[in-house]
Parts: structure tokens; sequence; C-alpha cells
């Protein structure tokens, strides 16, 4: 292969997206998920999670309901809605923008309930230890083959200790929503890089969110899952309004809310840094599609030398991407 020929590899697989441009997916109902879908295959996506952030629990039924529906009405050449990720109410220490009006404790009754209502639609929960000290839902969610993250925690190492041995497999969006890494008290952090402890970290390479540098080592320290955290801008999140800046986005207030780059765009990122390609690439595409008990990612991209997506294969058929 010469430094000109494409990549070719299975494509992306985005298991934390919010929303992209105006489109909010917890919210999202018609023509609003083909627009998503259409901005995700432009960025090499053929397979994600609708992220549905904190909010009130009689909230949570309808968004599944529409989510589900888009998912059955999915046109072909389309990226493929896999499933669901719920990121909170269960949430503790380090809510970060989910609205302290919406984090609650665990309410497993409440819980099983919900997403036995849509069998198979949810795919990954993100929880904290601390909403959860029992695990009790931990363990309903991992019985039900439910993939459990813990995120927007302030818990200690022994906490997500115990977490992971309930059945968390996953941390989300490491270093952001979690208490801080000390060499005495290593948190939620500390276990998410411990190799003894099987608590994959996801990351957002947007270099916003995490500095370069920290990006470059949990690389070289593991195998992370990237993650856009992509969130729709322009809308309110519960009266406060999301805006775009500064290569991200964020409330009124500076909170930082989430992502505006794509998955794509973290992954040219992570290579910027000296990481290996194929590393890079296997974060955005295989990593994640193992994660939901996929064999291989969904669908195929074509990729330039330098990264940029030039073609997609959904559904056995080819799209160009680029103009």
């Amino acid at each position: 292969m010469t430094p000109s020929d494409p990549i070719v590899h299975a494509g992306f697989v985005d298991v934390q997206i919010n929303g992209v441009d105006a489109v909010d997916f917890s919210v999202a109902d018609g023509e609003d998920w083909t627009h998503a879908g259409l901005r995700l295959r432009a960025a090499g996506v053929t397979g994600y999670l609708p992220t549905i952030c904190s909010m009130p629990l009689d909230r949570y039924a309808p968004a599944l309901a529409r989510v589900q529906a888009a998912q059955a009405a999915r046109p072909a050449g389309l990226p493929a809605i896999l499933g669901v990720h719920l990121e909170g109410p269960f949430l503790g220490g380090a809510r970060g923008a989910h609205p302290e009006a919406m984090v609650r404790p665990m309410d497993v009754r409440w819980l099983t309930d919900v997403v036995d209502a849509f069998p198979g639609l949810v795919r990954l929960v993100t929880l904290a230890p601390e909403a959860d000290p029992e695990g009790a839902g931990i363990r309903a969610l991992a019985e039900r083959g439910i993939v459990v993250a813990l995120g927007h925690t302030a818990c200690s190492y022994e906490e997500a200790v115990a977490a992971a041995a309930a059945g968390a497999t996953l941390t989300t969006h490491l270093f952001n929503g979690m208490g801080p890494f000390h060499q005495r008290a290593p948190g939620i952090i500390g276990a998410a890089l411990d190799p003894r402890v099987a608590l994959r970290p996801t990351l957002i390479a947007d270099l916003v969110h995490v500095h370069p540098a920290l990006v470059a080592t949990v690389f070289a320290a593991g195998a992370p899952i990237l993650v856009s955290d992509a969130v729709a801008t322009g809308v309110d999140y519960f009266d406060a309004a999301v805006t775009a800046a500064a290569g991200a986005a964020y409330l009124p207030d500076g909170t930082l809310t989430g992502g505006v780059a794509l998955i794509d765009a973290g992954v040219r990122n992570v290579v910027s840094l000296g990481v290996d390609v194929a590393a890079a690439l296997a974060a955005a595409s295989e990593r994640p599609a193992a994660v939901l008990g996929l064999t291989t990612a969904p669908g195929t991209i074509e990729l330039s030398a330098d990264l940029a997506v030039q073609r997609i294969q959904i559904d056995g058929e080819w799209f160009g991407v680029q103009t």
C-alpha cells in the first residue's frame, strides 16, 4: 500500500451521541432521524446508540418509543440505530451538565419496568455507584444483557471495584464527569486505568474535553473506546441554552456539556498525537462493536490517507460522502 492508497475498514460505531446539529435524540422524531443519519453517515458512522440524558422519569417511555419507531423505520443506507444508551438519571457526585433536579438514587423497579417495556432496545446504561450502593441496579441490568458503565461519579476506587464485581464493565468518558485522581485515592479514574479491574474507559478525543497528553497516555496504557459525546446545539436543555463555542458545547454558566465534533474527527485527533492508525480505528469500530456483542462493526468505510471519510457502505450499497 502506498501513502495515497485508500484505507478500507469496518465502519465507526458511536455508543455515546446525544444529538447532531439541532437534533436532540431525547425528543427527536420523524425527519430529525434522517437529518442525523445523513450527518453521521458523512462521518463514517455505520451504527450508533442514541444517548438520552437525565430527565423526568415520565419522559423516558415516550422517548424510547420514538427511538424504537425510528429504528424500525430506518431508511436503507442510513446508519443503524443499534439501541439506546441511557446516561442517567441514577448519577452521583459529578453530575456535570445533568440538572440536579433530574438526578436521583437508584429505583430498580422503575428501571427494570422501563427497559422491559422495550425489549432489546436499551443496550447501555451509565450510572454512578453512589446512586446504586448495593449494586442492585447494576445486577438487574447485567442479568438482562445490558452493558453497564460507571460515570458522573465521585466514587472511591473501592466502590468502583465493587460495581465492577456486580457487573459494570465500562467507564463513561474518562476524566469527564468524575472525581479527581489522587495517588492515594485513585477513585474511578484509577479503577478505569487499572488492568486488574474490568472497567474499560470510553474517551472523548475532541482535544477539548481531555488534554492531548492524557488522550495519548490512555492509548499507551490500554485500549479505550472512542465516543463523540456530541450534543444538539442551538437548543435548550431544561431551560438552559446549549451553544457551540471553542470546539465543544456549553451551558450559559460555562459548564462543558458535550461535543460538537463527530467520531471521525476524534480518530484523526488521536492519530495526530502519534497513536497508531490501526489502534485509533479499532477504538472507533471493532471495540465499541464488541461491547454491544457484535462480531464486527456494521458497514464499511473507505478513508483517504489523511483519514477523511471518502465512501461508506451500508446495507450493501456504497455512498460517497465527500463533495
